[in-house]
C-alpha cells in the first residue's frame, strides 16, 4: 500500500515536471478527483443568488436567461473538445434526449485545462454537431477559474453566494446540479456519467 502511493506521488511529480503551465493541486485533483461527489447539507444556509439571476451568451452570440429553466432541474457542465472526457458529449445528448422534459444540460466549453477547448465558438459548435449530434443548450466559452472566471461560476464555487458550495471544478466534464428553485444541489467529478447511480439518485430518476 506504502509502495503503491509512493509510486502514485512520483507519477504525480513526472507529469508535473512535464506540464509546468499547470499547478501542482490542480493536477493532483484532477487524477484524483474524478469521481468525487458532494451533495449540500441538509443545514445549508439560504443561497443569496440562485441560477435565475444570470444571463449568459449561447454559442451564437444570443443573450439567454436562464430563468427560462424554472421548474426544471438544471445540470451544468464545463465541457472541452480536446480531453479524455470529450466523449462524455454522447453521454449527456443521450440523457438530454430521453430525460430534457424534466432536467436541461447545459454546456459552457472552458479552456481552464491544459488548454483543451482553443476554439472558435463556430469551431466548438461544428465540433459538437460533426461528432456528437449535440443538441443541448451550448454557451460561449467562460473561465470556470481565476482571477477571469465566470459570473455563473463564481455563484456555484462561492459559499457565500451558493449557500454551501466552494468545490470548483477540478477538470473539463465536471458538473454541477440544479434543482427546480433555481438553488445548487450537488457536485460531480469528471469521471462520473449520467448512468451512474448517485447522479440519477440526485436527480431523481
Amino acid at each position: 500500500m506504502k509502495k503503491s502511493i509512493i509510486v502514485s506521488l512520483i507519477a504525480v511529480a513526472v507529469v508535473f515536471s512535464l506540464t509546468s503551465f499547470m499547478s501542482l493541486p490542480q493536477l493532483v485533483k484532477a487524477i484524483f478527483g474524478g469521481n468525487k461527489a458532494i451533495s449540500a447539507p441538509t443545514d445549508a444556509a439560504a443561497p443569496t443568488k440562485s441560477l435565475y439571476d444570470f444571463t449568459v451568451n449561447s454559442l451564437d452570440g444570443k443573450p439567454v436567461a436562464l430563468k427560462a429553466y424554472k421548474g426544471k432541474k438544471v445540470v451544468i457542465l464545463n465541457v472541452a473538445s480536446k480531453c479524455g472526457f470529450t466523449p462524455q458529449y454522447a453521454d449527456w445528448e443521450k440523457f438530454y434526449k430521453e430525460h430534457g422534459d424534466k432536467v436541461v444540460v447545459l454546456g459552457f466549453p472552458a479552456n481552464n485545462f491544459k488548454s483543451q477547448e482553443p476554439g472558435s465558438s463556430e469551431e466548438i459548435a461544428e465540433f459538437c454537431k460533426k461528432n456528437y449530434g449535440v443538441t443541448f443548450p451550448m454557451f460561449e466559452k467562460v473561465s470556470v477559474l481565476g482571477d477571469d472566471q465566470a459570473p455563473l461560476y463564481k455563484w456555484l464555487t462561492t459559499k457565500s453566494l451558493n449557500g454551501w458550495n466552494e468545490q470548483a471544478p477540478t477538470w473539463n466534464f465536471c458538473k454541477y446540479v440544479i434543482n427546480e428553485k433555481g438553488e445548487l444541489i450537488n457536485f460531480f467529478g469528471s469521471k462520473v456519467k449520467p448512468e451512474d447511480e448517485e447522479f440519477k439518485k440526485a436527480i431523481g430518476i
